[in-house]
């Protein structure tokens, strides 16, 4: 999924507003929001394959948690975001996948 919304964040800024609904996008920042997922995207594949590894797992789970962060942070804090529309989705995927990852550890790690 954040393979895909990389692209989209390249292709067009429309995307990338339509998380960010209360402050302009523009061509720069959507771009780099696009190279911010890409790289999260790069990590959480290396930790499919590597499910094992306590490094690769750890950092995936911070991709989540980061994600989270600036998600809430953006809608909470700086107000440059609304609890609607597809701004939800970032939301549910983060805290779902953090929450599973967070749960899960010691049975992916055999802890």
């Amino acid at each position: 999924m954040s393979s895909l919304n990389t692209f989209q964040a390249f292709a067009s800024p429309a995307y990338t507003g339509q998380l960010y609904s209360a402050a302009p996008v523009t061509p720069l920042s959507s771009r780099k929001f696009g190279t911010w997922t890409f790289l999260s995207s790069v990590i959480r594949m290396y930790a499919a394959y590597y499910v094992s590894n306590p490094q690769v797992y750890d950092l995936a789970m911070w991709t989540y948690g980061i994600a989270l962060a600036h998600f809430v942070s953006e809608w909470l804090i700086f107000g440059t975001a609304k609890a609607q529309g597809r701004f939800i989705s970032p939301l549910i995927v983060a805290s779902c996948s953090l929450t599973w990852m967070l749960t899960q550890r010691s049975w992916y790690l055999n802890l």
